[in-house]
């Protein structure tokens, strides 16, 4: 009888490193290079990507002066060169992926943005911290579709409705739950609503490998 999740999944952005300041100050300064003022109200409503939906988001908002496809390069050329030089874990977040590591849970990265910013990120984190990790290059449809999850779950040799998926945007959260997959989001700027296979939480500092047994058991009393 399984007493655990088959395995372990982390969104990157606002998740497991604390990138949306970074990513607030790349939209502001594109933005503001053709005149817009980039709001709060702008970030929440491009929060979770896709990218390509912001590289669109910035060219209505921009007078249209440049293709979206123009907005969405320039984004991630100088969003990458920003979390090359500096990206922090979001508090508890290594120690949580270390702890699951170190009881033989399986991990994965799972991420929206292009391969590019991942390698960025991972260039200051580590290379190894996991075993494998997704980026919206490797997949047809990125975010909010599952299939970046249900290729994770390919990838750990696990059942994807017995994983656990760490996330913080409604795009990250609709991609989990559409994955059959079960949830933990950890929302900034949004709400997420709690249901049979979603928990919500604060601050993966709330987490531990014995926290999560006790979820394991918790969720499948539903069942």
């Amino acid at each position: 009888m399984n007493t655990f999740f088959d395995a372990v999944f982390f969104d990157m952005d606002g998740l497991l490193v604390d990138s949306e300041p970074q990513w607030l100050k790349s939209e502001s300064e594109i933005a503001a290079t053709y005149g817009y003022h980039w709001q709060i109200e702008d970030q929440i409503a491009c929060l979770g990507g896709p990218l390509t939906r912001v590289g669109q988001y910035l060219h209505d908002k921009c007078e249209k002066v440049q293709t979206p496809e123009f907005f969405t390069r320039t984004l991630i050329q100088v969003q990458s060169e920003k979390m090359r030089s500096h990206t922090p874990f979001m508090p508890g977040a290594y120690e949580l992926v270390k702890e699951l590591q170190s009881n033989g849970i399986k991990t994965g990265l799972v991420s929206a943005s292009p391969r590019i910013i991942v390698d960025a990120v991972l260039e200051n984190v580590g290379q190894d911290l996991f075993p494998f990790s997704i980026s919206s290059d490797d997949v047809e449809r990125t975010k909010p579709y599952p299939d970046a999850y249900l290729k994770a779950a390919d990838l750990a040799d696990a059942e994807i409705s017995q994983c656990l998926i760490f996330e913080d945007s409604l795009t990250g959260v609709g991609a989990a739950t559409s994955s059959g997959a079960w949830l933990i989001a950890v929302p900034h700027l949004v709400q997420v609503e709690e249901s049979a296979r979603v928990r919500v939480i604060q601050s993966l500092k709330q987490m531990s490998f014995k926290k999560m047994q006790e979820l394991y058991i918790d969720f499948h009393a539903m069942i």
